[in-house]
């Protein structure tokens, strides 16, 4: 417990810093034309708190029970995904839609990284010419859903809290840990 709290401690420390050095960039609020490294920095100060899972969940953020697993097998996890999906469709770098974490190895859960998801306009996976863009990155799509119910759609993908060896925007992290018997393929 008191090395998880010296985590977020220093996670929330780093953030602060970032905060101050970012200040007037924050300040303007979702901004198309603001740097990625802006953007990625409001990205870390929005998400620290959830560093901390009951924050999360305090938040909205609904946990599933199954960790996911790239079902081609050998590119990695996306962990255990929270979503909100009162944050769909977001493209601000503060509102993320899902929040994925790892088990810790202690019983607890640890944050990797963030997704926004956004609808795609005509539902069909043909046409992009809605395809949003943040951190300078335009999102993967359009896609189907990944359960029943959920709509075409773009995703974006971020390993803020845990690096990702296949690049910060992969889909899955091979270093992300999963408990066994908890995987489940996506769709």
């Amino acid at each position: 417990m008191a090395r998880s709290l010296t985590t977020a401690a220093a996670a929330l420390a780093l953030a602060a810093a970032t905060a101050v050095t970012h200040a007037p960039a924050a300040a303007a609020g979702p901004d198309r034309h603001r740097p990625a490294a802006a953007d990625r920095a409001v990205t870390y100060r929005a998400t620290a708190p959830y560093l901390l899972h009951a924050n999360a969940v305090k938040a909205g953020y609904v946990p599933d029970k199954y960790c996911v697993v790239d079902r081609t097998g050998g590119t990695g996890a996306l962990g255990y995904p929270h979503f909100n999906h009162t944050h769909d469709n977001s493209v601000d770098p503060a509102v993320p839609a899902a929040l994925y974490y790892e088990d810790d190895g202690r019983g607890g859960k640890r944050l990797a990284g963030v997704q926004w998801l956004v609808y795609d306009r005509d539902q069909d996976t043909r046409t992009d010419d809605d395809r949003p863009s943040l951190f300078g990155r335009p999102f993967k799509g359009p896609q189907r859903g990944n359960f029943p119910g959920q709509p075409v759609h773009y995703a974006l993908h971020l390993w803020l809290w845990k690096a990702n060896p296949l690049g910060a925007h992969a889909t899955f992290n091979p270093a992300v840990k999963c408990l066994p018997g908890t995987t489940r393929p996506q769709p």
